[in-house]
Protein backbone atom coordinates (compact mmCIF):
# COMPACT_ATOMS: atom_id res chain seq x y z
CA UNK A 1 0.00 0.00 0.00
CA UNK A 2 1.43 3.27 -0.81
CA UNK A 3 1.20 6.62 1.19
CA UNK A 4 -1.34 7.94 -0.27
CA UNK A 5 -3.65 4.80 -0.03
CA UNK A 6 -2.84 4.37 3.97
CA UNK A 7 -5.43 5.41 6.41
CA UNK A 8 -5.18 8.87 6.89
CA UNK A 9 -5.71 10.44 11.03
CA UNK A 10 -6.01 13.79 11.39
CA UNK A 11 -4.33 14.50 14.99
CA UNK A 12 -4.89 17.94 16.35
CA UNK A 13 -2.66 19.22 18.93
CA UNK A 14 1.13 18.33 19.64
CA UNK A 15 1.12 17.52 23.09
CA UNK A 16 1.70 14.86 25.32
CA UNK A 17 -2.05 13.32 24.00
CA UNK A 18 -1.55 14.07 20.57
CA UNK A 19 2.38 13.35 19.97
CA UNK A 20 1.51 10.09 21.66
CA UNK A 21 -1.12 9.55 18.96
CA UNK A 22 0.90 10.60 16.18
CA UNK A 23 3.62 8.14 16.75
CA UNK A 24 1.97 5.31 17.47
CA UNK A 25 -0.64 5.34 14.13
CA UNK A 26 2.45 6.54 12.37
CA UNK A 27 3.96 3.32 13.48
CA UNK A 28 0.80 0.99 12.95
CA UNK A 29 0.90 2.28 9.00
CA UNK A 30 -1.29 5.54 9.13
CA UNK A 31 -0.78 8.64 7.10
CA UNK A 32 -0.49 11.56 9.64
CA UNK A 33 -1.50 15.19 9.46
CA UNK A 34 -0.68 17.12 12.48
CA UNK A 35 -2.33 20.07 13.32
CA UNK A 36 -0.86 22.85 15.66
CA UNK A 37 -2.35 26.21 16.37
CA UNK A 38 0.69 27.47 18.89
CA UNK A 39 3.96 26.38 20.08
CA UNK A 40 4.92 22.48 19.42
CA UNK A 41 4.77 20.31 22.31
CA UNK A 42 1.86 21.61 24.56
CA UNK A 43 1.56 22.52 27.81
CA UNK A 44 3.61 19.89 30.00
CA UNK A 45 7.54 20.85 27.94
CA UNK A 46 6.69 24.54 27.74
CA UNK A 47 4.24 25.80 30.07
CA UNK A 48 3.62 23.46 32.78
CA UNK A 49 5.85 20.43 33.97
CA UNK A 50 9.34 20.92 32.96
CA UNK A 51 9.75 24.19 33.76
CA UNK A 52 7.84 24.43 36.74
CA UNK A 53 9.87 21.24 38.47
CA UNK A 54 12.66 23.15 37.28
CA UNK A 55 11.53 25.90 39.12
CA UNK A 56 10.36 23.88 42.42
CA UNK A 57 13.92 22.32 42.03
CA UNK A 58 15.77 25.88 42.25
CA UNK A 59 13.72 26.76 45.37
CA UNK A 60 14.55 23.42 47.20
CA UNK A 61 18.05 24.01 46.79
CA UNK A 62 17.71 27.71 47.34
CA UNK A 63 15.76 26.58 50.55
CA UNK A 64 18.20 23.75 51.94
CA UNK A 65 21.22 26.76 51.51
CA UNK A 66 19.40 28.97 53.99
CA UNK A 67 17.77 26.42 56.14
CA UNK A 68 18.43 22.53 56.52
CA UNK A 69 18.74 19.52 59.30
CA UNK A 70 22.18 19.86 59.14
CA UNK A 71 22.40 23.84 59.97
CA UNK A 72 24.74 23.31 63.30
CA UNK A 73 27.39 21.60 61.49
CA UNK A 74 26.50 23.23 57.92
CA UNK A 75 25.85 26.91 58.63
CA UNK A 76 23.23 28.48 56.17
CA UNK A 77 24.25 30.95 53.50
CA UNK A 78 22.60 34.57 53.07
CA UNK A 79 20.43 33.87 49.89
CA UNK A 80 21.17 36.02 46.92
CA UNK A 81 18.96 35.15 43.97
CA UNK A 82 19.17 35.95 40.68
CA UNK A 83 15.60 35.30 39.14
CA UNK A 84 16.85 36.14 35.76
CA UNK A 85 19.76 33.55 34.96
CA UNK A 86 17.61 30.78 36.61
CA UNK A 87 14.83 31.95 34.32
CA UNK A 88 17.40 31.33 31.43
CA UNK A 89 18.31 28.00 32.23
CA UNK A 90 15.08 26.94 32.61
CA UNK A 91 14.01 28.14 29.27
CA UNK A 92 17.03 26.66 27.94
CA UNK A 93 16.08 23.33 29.21
CA UNK A 94 12.54 23.79 27.88
CA UNK A 95 13.85 24.60 24.64
CA UNK A 96 16.12 22.05 24.05
CA UNK A 97 13.46 19.38 25.06
CA UNK A 98 10.85 20.89 22.91
CA UNK A 99 13.11 20.58 20.05
CA UNK A 100 14.63 17.24 20.46
CA UNK A 101 11.24 15.39 21.62
CA UNK A 102 8.99 17.37 19.46
CA UNK A 103 10.16 19.24 16.44
CA UNK A 104 12.93 16.43 15.62
CA UNK A 105 11.29 13.40 15.61
CA UNK A 106 8.19 15.03 13.73
CA UNK A 107 10.60 16.40 11.20
CA UNK A 108 12.09 13.45 11.40
CA UNK A 109 9.17 10.88 10.56
CA UNK A 110 8.13 11.13 7.13
CA UNK A 111 4.82 9.83 7.48
CA UNK A 112 3.38 12.52 9.58
CA UNK A 113 2.58 15.91 7.77
CA UNK A 114 2.61 19.12 10.41
CA UNK A 115 0.30 22.02 9.69
CA UNK A 116 0.35 25.32 11.34
CA UNK A 117 -2.99 26.45 12.09
CA UNK A 118 -6.62 26.50 13.82
CA UNK A 119 -8.57 23.27 13.38
CA UNK A 120 -12.34 22.77 13.46
CA UNK A 121 -14.79 20.04 12.58
CA UNK A 122 -16.74 20.94 8.96
CA UNK A 123 -18.06 16.93 8.95
CA UNK A 124 -16.89 13.71 11.05
CA UNK A 125 -14.91 13.41 8.03
CA UNK A 126 -13.23 16.60 7.59
CA UNK A 127 -11.56 19.21 8.93
CA UNK A 128 -11.22 23.38 8.65
CA UNK A 129 -7.93 24.70 9.10
CA UNK A 130 -7.19 28.20 8.90
CA UNK A 131 -3.04 28.32 8.81
CA UNK A 132 -0.65 30.70 9.98
CA UNK A 133 -1.04 32.61 6.40
CA UNK A 134 -4.52 33.19 6.54
CA UNK A 135 -5.34 30.23 4.07
CA UNK A 136 -8.13 27.90 4.78
CA UNK A 137 -7.25 24.26 4.03
CA UNK A 138 -9.88 21.08 3.87
CA UNK A 139 -8.35 18.31 5.51
CA UNK A 140 -10.09 15.05 4.56
CA UNK A 141 -9.57 12.40 7.06
CA UNK A 142 -10.72 8.40 7.82
CA UNK A 143 -10.01 9.04 11.66
CA UNK A 144 -9.33 12.10 14.35
CA UNK A 145 -7.86 12.56 16.88
CA UNK A 146 -8.31 15.90 19.53
CA UNK A 147 -5.28 16.52 21.99
CA UNK A 148 -5.93 20.35 22.16
CA UNK A 149 -5.32 20.17 25.73
CA UNK A 150 -6.24 23.29 28.07
CA UNK A 151 -5.34 26.55 29.72
CA UNK A 152 -5.71 27.96 33.23
CA UNK A 153 -9.10 28.64 34.22
CA UNK A 154 -10.26 32.17 35.58
CA UNK A 155 -12.68 32.83 37.96
CA UNK A 156 -15.54 35.51 37.34
CA UNK A 157 -14.32 37.87 40.04
CA UNK A 158 -15.30 41.32 39.92
CA UNK A 159 -12.13 43.22 38.82
CA UNK A 160 -9.67 40.75 38.06
CA UNK A 161 -9.65 41.07 34.48
CA UNK A 162 -8.84 44.24 34.48
CA UNK A 163 -5.82 43.91 36.39
CA UNK A 164 -2.10 42.19 35.90
CA UNK A 165 -2.45 38.84 37.77
CA UNK A 166 -0.78 35.82 36.74
CA UNK A 167 -1.70 32.66 35.70
CA UNK A 168 1.16 29.23 35.90
CA UNK A 169 1.93 30.01 32.76
CA UNK A 170 2.99 33.78 33.34
CA UNK A 171 4.01 33.37 36.90
CA UNK A 172 6.92 30.43 35.17
CA UNK A 173 7.90 32.88 32.92
CA UNK A 174 8.34 36.37 35.16
CA UNK A 175 11.81 37.46 35.85
CA UNK A 176 10.55 38.70 39.15
CA UNK A 177 10.38 37.22 42.54
CA UNK A 178 7.32 39.69 43.86
CA UNK A 179 7.98 40.84 47.35
CA UNK A 180 4.23 40.02 48.48
CA UNK A 181 2.16 37.29 46.54
CA UNK A 182 -1.20 36.31 46.75
CA UNK A 183 -2.56 32.88 45.52
CA UNK A 184 -6.27 32.44 44.58
CA UNK A 185 -6.30 28.50 44.67
CA UNK A 186 -5.01 25.82 46.79
CA UNK A 187 -4.57 22.89 44.53
CA UNK A 188 -1.52 21.08 43.17
CA UNK A 189 -0.54 24.01 40.70
CA UNK A 190 -1.22 26.58 43.92
CA UNK A 191 0.67 24.33 46.12
CA UNK A 192 3.67 23.99 44.03
CA UNK A 193 4.23 27.31 43.13
CA UNK A 194 3.19 29.10 46.56
CA UNK A 195 6.04 26.93 47.82
CA UNK A 196 8.64 27.67 45.50
CA UNK A 197 8.20 30.90 45.31
CA UNK A 198 8.20 31.75 49.10
CA UNK A 199 11.66 29.90 49.24
CA UNK A 200 13.31 31.69 46.54
CA UNK A 201 12.05 35.24 48.81
CA UNK A 202 8.11 36.49 48.20
CA UNK A 203 5.85 36.49 51.18
CA UNK A 204 3.26 34.31 50.18
CA UNK A 205 -1.06 33.94 51.45
CA UNK A 206 -2.94 31.53 49.95
CA UNK A 207 -6.62 31.91 49.43
CA UNK A 208 -8.23 28.52 49.84
CA UNK A 209 -12.05 28.27 49.02
CA UNK A 210 -12.02 25.18 51.61
CA UNK A 211 -8.79 23.76 52.74
CA UNK A 212 -5.38 23.13 51.43
CA UNK A 213 -5.73 20.17 48.99
CA UNK A 214 -9.17 19.62 49.45
CA UNK A 215 -9.43 16.23 47.57
CA UNK A 216 -7.13 14.97 49.49
CA UNK A 217 -7.05 12.88 52.16
CA UNK A 218 -7.70 15.14 55.24
CA UNK A 219 -4.49 14.19 57.06
CA UNK A 220 -2.14 14.99 53.67
CA UNK A 221 -3.92 18.47 53.69
CA UNK A 222 -2.48 18.72 57.55
CA UNK A 223 0.32 17.57 56.83
CA UNK A 224 1.19 19.35 54.18
CA UNK A 225 -0.28 23.01 55.93
CA UNK A 226 2.07 21.98 58.97
CA UNK A 227 4.81 22.24 56.29
CA UNK A 228 3.74 25.18 55.21
CA UNK A 229 3.39 26.88 58.46
CA UNK A 230 6.60 25.77 59.49
CA UNK A 231 8.14 28.06 56.59
CA UNK A 232 5.73 31.23 56.80
CA UNK A 233 3.25 30.75 54.27
CA UNK A 234 0.17 32.51 55.67
CA UNK A 235 -3.11 30.13 54.56
CA UNK A 236 -6.32 31.30 54.89
CA UNK A 237 -8.94 28.72 54.75
CA UNK A 238 -12.40 29.30 53.58
CA UNK A 239 -11.99 32.32 52.31
CA UNK A 240 -12.69 33.72 48.71
CA UNK A 241 -11.91 36.98 47.02
CA UNK A 242 -15.23 39.43 46.18
CA UNK A 243 -13.27 42.28 44.17
CA UNK A 244 -10.20 42.54 42.62
CA UNK A 245 -8.29 45.86 41.96
CA UNK A 246 -4.82 47.05 41.35
CA UNK A 247 -4.00 50.72 42.02
CA UNK A 248 -0.29 52.25 42.79
CA UNK A 249 1.52 48.91 41.75
CA UNK A 250 -0.80 46.55 44.34
CA UNK A 251 -3.00 44.29 44.51
CA UNK A 252 -6.11 44.76 46.56
CA UNK A 253 -8.42 41.66 47.37
CA UNK A 254 -11.60 42.27 49.34
CA UNK A 255 -12.36 38.75 51.13
CA UNK A 256 -14.97 37.45 53.56
CA UNK A 257 -11.80 37.68 56.18
CA UNK A 258 -10.82 41.03 55.37
CA UNK A 259 -8.55 43.43 52.50
CA UNK A 260 -5.81 41.64 51.65
CA UNK A 261 -2.88 43.81 49.81
CA UNK A 262 -0.16 42.37 47.94
CA UNK A 263 2.48 43.00 45.26
CA UNK A 264 1.79 40.28 42.74
CA UNK A 265 -1.32 38.25 42.33
CA UNK A 266 -1.50 33.84 41.01
CA UNK A 267 -4.84 32.74 39.79
CA UNK A 268 -4.29 29.09 39.82
CA UNK A 269 -7.93 28.12 40.02
CA UNK A 270 -7.57 24.97 37.90
CA UNK A 271 -7.98 24.68 34.18
CA UNK A 272 -10.46 24.50 30.98
CA UNK A 273 -10.37 22.54 28.07
CA UNK A 274 -9.10 24.21 24.50
CA UNK A 275 -12.20 22.74 22.38
CA UNK A 276 -14.09 25.58 22.34
CA UNK A 277 -12.82 26.54 18.84
CA UNK A 278 -13.40 23.12 17.73
CA UNK A 279 -16.90 23.57 16.49
CA UNK A 280 -17.57 19.79 18.08
CA UNK A 281 -21.45 20.41 18.94
CA UNK A 282 -21.77 20.45 15.18
CA UNK A 283 -20.65 16.91 14.56
CA UNK A 284 -22.48 15.75 18.01
CA UNK A 285 -19.33 15.27 19.86
CA UNK A 286 -20.60 15.69 23.66
CA UNK A 287 -19.05 17.48 26.52
CA UNK A 288 -18.97 18.62 29.90
CA UNK A 289 -18.34 21.74 30.64
CA UNK A 290 -15.74 22.10 27.55
CA UNK A 291 -14.20 18.52 28.65
CA UNK A 292 -14.94 15.58 25.63
CA UNK A 293 -16.69 12.63 27.11
CA UNK A 294 -14.33 9.79 25.88
CA UNK A 295 -15.29 5.76 26.45
CA UNK A 296 -12.34 3.28 27.64
CA UNK A 297 -11.40 2.91 24.57
CA UNK A 298 -10.40 6.66 24.05
CA UNK A 299 -13.47 7.10 21.65
CA UNK A 300 -16.01 10.13 21.52
CA UNK A 301 -19.66 10.01 21.49
CA UNK A 302 -18.96 9.82 17.73
CA UNK A 303 -17.45 6.43 15.95
CA UNK A 304 -14.17 7.48 14.34
CA UNK A 305 -13.44 10.42 16.34
CA UNK A 306 -10.97 9.94 19.41
CA UNK A 307 -9.68 12.22 21.81
CA UNK A 308 -7.02 11.82 25.12
CA UNK A 309 -5.65 14.39 27.61
CA UNK A 310 -6.59 17.25 29.08
CA UNK A 311 -9.10 18.72 27.00
CA UNK A 312 -11.01 15.37 28.06
CA UNK A 313 -12.71 14.89 31.07
CA UNK A 314 -10.02 11.88 31.87
CA UNK A 315 -7.70 13.18 35.18
CA UNK A 316 -5.16 15.91 33.85
CA UNK A 317 -1.86 14.20 34.17
CA UNK A 318 0.55 14.24 30.91
CA UNK A 319 0.99 10.29 31.68
CA UNK A 320 -2.70 10.10 31.32
CA UNK A 321 -2.11 11.96 28.18
CA UNK A 322 0.61 10.14 26.67
CA UNK A 323 -0.93 6.76 27.32
CA UNK A 324 -4.56 7.64 26.01
CA UNK A 325 -3.09 8.67 23.08
CA UNK A 326 -1.00 5.91 22.39
CA UNK A 327 -4.70 3.65 22.90
CA UNK A 328 -6.28 5.60 20.97
CA UNK A 329 -3.81 5.06 18.17
CA UNK A 330 -3.90 1.81 18.34
CA UNK A 331 -7.65 1.62 18.36
CA UNK A 332 -8.11 3.95 15.50
CA UNK A 333 -5.88 1.45 13.16
CA UNK A 334 -8.05 -1.36 14.06
CA UNK A 335 -6.54 -2.62 17.82
CA UNK A 336 -8.99 -2.99 20.81
CA UNK A 337 -6.98 -1.43 23.81
CA UNK A 338 -8.77 0.15 26.52
CA UNK A 339 -6.84 2.79 29.17
CA UNK A 340 -7.20 1.23 32.85
CA UNK A 341 -7.12 3.80 35.53
CA UNK A 342 -7.89 1.45 38.49
CA UNK A 343 -3.94 2.14 39.67
CA UNK A 344 -3.25 5.74 38.69
CA UNK A 345 -0.50 7.51 40.43
CA UNK A 346 -0.78 11.17 41.57
CA UNK A 347 1.94 13.45 43.03
CA UNK A 348 1.78 16.81 43.93
CA UNK A 349 5.86 18.29 43.80
CA UNK A 350 5.09 20.05 46.76
CA UNK A 351 7.79 19.95 50.03
CA UNK A 352 6.46 17.74 51.68
CA UNK A 353 5.94 15.66 48.04
CA UNK A 354 2.17 14.10 48.28
CA UNK A 355 1.72 11.12 46.55
CA UNK A 356 -1.28 9.07 46.20
CA UNK A 357 -2.58 6.16 44.35
CA UNK A 358 -6.05 4.08 44.50
CA UNK A 359 -8.72 4.44 47.25
CA UNK A 360 -8.44 5.94 50.45
CA UNK A 361 -10.21 4.67 53.04
CA UNK A 362 -13.26 7.37 52.93
CA UNK A 363 -13.64 5.77 48.93
CA UNK A 364 -13.53 2.47 49.75
CA UNK A 365 -16.13 2.76 52.17
CA UNK A 366 -18.23 4.86 49.83
CA UNK A 367 -17.73 2.08 47.50
CA UNK A 368 -19.77 -0.55 50.36
CA UNK A 369 -16.32 -1.99 50.92
CA UNK A 370 -14.77 -2.93 54.61
CA UNK A 371 -11.56 -1.75 54.69
CA UNK A 372 -9.13 -0.77 57.27
CA UNK A 373 -6.06 1.15 57.22
CA UNK A 374 -2.83 1.84 58.84
CA UNK A 375 -0.64 5.34 59.30
CA UNK A 376 2.69 5.25 59.49
CA UNK A 377 4.51 8.19 60.19
CA UNK A 378 8.39 9.08 59.33
CA UNK A 379 9.76 8.93 62.78
CA UNK A 380 9.45 4.97 62.26
CA UNK A 381 11.49 4.66 58.67
CA UNK A 382 14.84 4.68 59.02
CA UNK A 383 15.74 7.25 55.78
CA UNK A 384 13.71 9.54 57.09
CA UNK A 385 15.30 9.30 60.51
CA UNK A 386 18.97 9.87 59.20
CA UNK A 387 17.94 12.31 56.80
CA UNK A 388 16.45 14.09 59.86
CA UNK A 389 13.37 14.28 58.05
CA UNK A 390 10.43 12.79 60.00
CA UNK A 391 7.57 15.09 58.95
CA UNK A 392 5.04 13.42 57.12
CA UNK A 393 3.32 9.41 56.90
CA UNK A 394 2.60 6.67 54.94
CA UNK A 395 -1.32 5.63 54.99
CA UNK A 396 -2.18 2.01 53.19
CA UNK A 397 -5.95 1.01 52.96
CA UNK A 398 -6.70 -2.97 52.73
CA UNK A 399 -9.76 -4.97 51.90
CA UNK A 400 -10.04 -6.06 55.51
CA UNK A 401 -11.23 -10.01 54.85
CA UNK A 402 -8.47 -10.59 51.79
CA UNK A 403 -5.73 -8.06 52.99
CA UNK A 404 -5.45 -6.72 49.47
CA UNK A 405 -3.78 -3.94 48.60
CA UNK A 406 -6.74 -0.79 47.89
CA UNK A 407 -4.69 1.95 48.38
CA UNK A 408 -1.68 4.35 49.51
CA UNK A 409 -1.30 7.83 50.49
CA UNK A 410 2.15 9.34 51.50
CA UNK A 411 3.49 12.67 52.20
CA UNK A 412 7.31 12.77 52.43
CA UNK A 413 10.08 14.54 51.48
CA UNK A 414 10.11 11.82 48.26
CA UNK A 415 7.00 10.62 48.35
CA UNK A 416 6.74 10.53 44.25
CA UNK A 417 9.86 7.91 44.26
CA UNK A 418 8.55 5.54 46.46
CA UNK A 419 4.27 5.57 44.76
CA UNK A 420 5.19 3.73 41.57
CA UNK A 421 6.08 0.09 43.91
CA UNK A 422 2.44 1.12 45.35
CA UNK A 423 1.19 1.07 41.95
CA UNK A 424 2.68 -1.91 40.95
CA UNK A 425 1.58 -3.77 44.32
CA UNK A 426 -1.75 -2.23 43.59
CA UNK A 427 -1.89 -3.68 40.15
CA UNK A 428 -0.70 -6.95 41.01
CA UNK A 429 -3.77 -7.00 43.21
CA UNK A 430 -0.88 -7.74 46.47
CA UNK A 431 -2.20 -8.46 49.68
CA UNK A 432 -0.50 -6.23 52.50
CA UNK A 433 1.24 -9.65 54.10
CA UNK A 434 2.71 -9.83 50.76
CA UNK A 435 4.46 -6.05 50.71
CA UNK A 436 5.40 -6.99 54.62
CA UNK A 437 7.24 -10.28 53.35
CA UNK A 438 9.11 -8.37 50.35
CA UNK A 439 13.01 -7.69 50.41
CA UNK A 440 13.01 -3.93 50.26
CA UNK A 441 16.44 -1.97 50.46
CA UNK A 442 17.49 -0.78 53.87
CA UNK A 443 17.33 3.00 54.43
CA UNK A 444 15.78 3.83 51.57
CA UNK A 445 12.62 5.77 51.61
CA UNK A 446 10.32 3.00 49.82
CA UNK A 447 11.14 0.75 52.68
CA UNK A 448 8.80 2.81 55.02
CA UNK A 449 6.13 0.41 52.19
CA UNK A 450 7.24 -2.59 54.26
CA UNK A 451 7.12 -1.23 57.60
CA UNK A 452 3.44 0.43 57.10
CA UNK A 453 2.41 -3.20 55.70
CA UNK A 454 4.13 -5.16 58.78
CA UNK A 455 1.91 -2.58 60.90
CA UNK A 456 -1.15 -4.43 60.13
CA UNK A 457 0.04 -7.40 61.78
CA UNK A 458 2.64 -6.06 64.57
CA UNK A 459 4.09 -2.86 66.63
CA UNK A 460 6.67 -1.54 64.52
CA UNK A 461 8.32 -0.09 67.24
CA UNK A 462 9.17 -3.11 68.37
CA UNK A 463 11.54 -3.97 65.57
CA UNK A 464 15.40 -3.79 65.30
CA UNK A 465 16.97 -1.55 62.03
CA UNK A 466 16.19 -3.89 58.93
CA UNK A 467 13.76 -6.54 60.91
CA UNK A 468 12.12 -8.65 58.55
Amino acid sequence: MSRDEALHIAVIGSGGAAMAAALKAAERGARVTLIERGTLGGTCVNVGCVPSKIMIRAAHIAHHRSESPFDAGLPPQVLGVDRPALLAQQQARVEELRRTKYQAILADNPAIRVLRGEASFVDTHALSVLTEEGEVRNIVFDRAFIGTGARPAIPPVPGLAETPYWTSTSALASETIPQHLAVIGASAVAVELAQAFARLGSQVTILARSRLLSREDPAVSDAVEAAFHREGIKLLKETQASRVDYTDDEFVLETNAGTLRATQLLVATGRTPNTEALNLASISVETTRGAILVDDHLQTTIPGIYAAGDCTDQPRYVYVAAAGGSRAAINMTGGDERLDLAAMPAVIFSDPQVATVGLTGAEARARGIDAESRTLTLDHVPRALVNFDTNGFIKMVVERESGRLLGVQAVAGEAGELIQTAVMALRARMRVQDIADELFPYLTLVEGLKLCAQSFAKDVKQLSCCAA
